[in-house]
């Protein structure tokens, strides 16, 4: 029976072959790693070569030990990434938004009212007078006496004499100058709730009479409605 204090020493004695061969081993790796060069010069001290061998007879040598060129590890194999997608481009949409259109109320010199869609109203013709331009009066001319012929005594005339004529003047608060100017209606703009009341009056009439317009009013009315449609969905929405 063998004692348990004995079997460390030969558990010991066994692994020193196993010890020995690794070490052999990692000296023959490092001989096979290692390189001696030979460094050959002559007598005078000149280099004759370089070489892996001793030098030959008659020739000076100095070695050196070099480590062994090797080769690098293999490296793993680079795997290029995925190509990333490129991101969705985004879509950009514009939207132009007219403003509403302005209408207008004119009052002519009647005192008639009615609509327009720019502020000035129609134009009219006027003399200046009406406008405050001031008015220089003109004196009546003195009739002449009439010519008689020589001899021909004094006193009423026989026969047909010259007519003096009237004399010419102008009326009080007339124009000295026969000019005049162009004058617009005035008029006012009106609040949007007002304008689409009156194109919705508008359109409810064109349906009245349309039935008894001619063919060709049908035309212009057709043309006038669509106008309407159109800027009430843009000036009235929800209308």
């Amino acid at each position: 029976m063998v004692r348990p204090r004995l079997l460390l020493p030969m558990l010991c004695l066994g692994a020193l072959p196993a010890m020995q061969a690794r070490a052999q081993a990692a000296a023959a790796d490092s001989a096979a790693a290692a390189v001696t060069i030979y460094r050959c010069v002559d007598d005078r001290g000149r280099l004759v070569a370089l070489r892996d061998s001793p030098c030959l007879a008659g020739e000076r040598q100095e070695t050196l030990q070099m480590q062994r060129p090797q080769d690098p590890p293999p490296q793993a194999p680079v795997v290029a990434p995925a190509p990333v997608a490129p991101p969705p481009e985004r879509e950009v949409r514009i939207v132009t938004v007219q403003p509403p259109q302005p209408m207008y109320e004119c009052t002519d010199p009647d005192g008639q009212t009615y609509t327009s869609e720019s502020a000035d109203g129609n134009p009219r013709w006027v003399p200046l007078w009406t406008v405050g331009v001031p008015v220089r009066a003109h004196p009546r001319p003195q009739p002449r006496p009439p010519v008689r012929p020589a001899g021909q005594p004094s006193g009423p005339s026989h026969g047909p004499g010259p007519d003096p004529g009237p004399g010419v003047r102008p009326p009080a608060g007339a124009v000295a100058l026969g000019g005049g100017t162009w004058l617009r209606d005035p008029c006012i703009r009106l609040e949007q709730e007002e304008i689409c009341q009156r194109l919705s009056d508008r359109r409810y009439e064109i349906l009245r009479i349309y039935h008894a317009a001619m063919p060709s009013g049908r035309a212009e009315l057709d043309r006038e409605q669509r106008q309407i449609d159109a800027r009430m969905a843009n000036d009235c929405p929800g209308t």
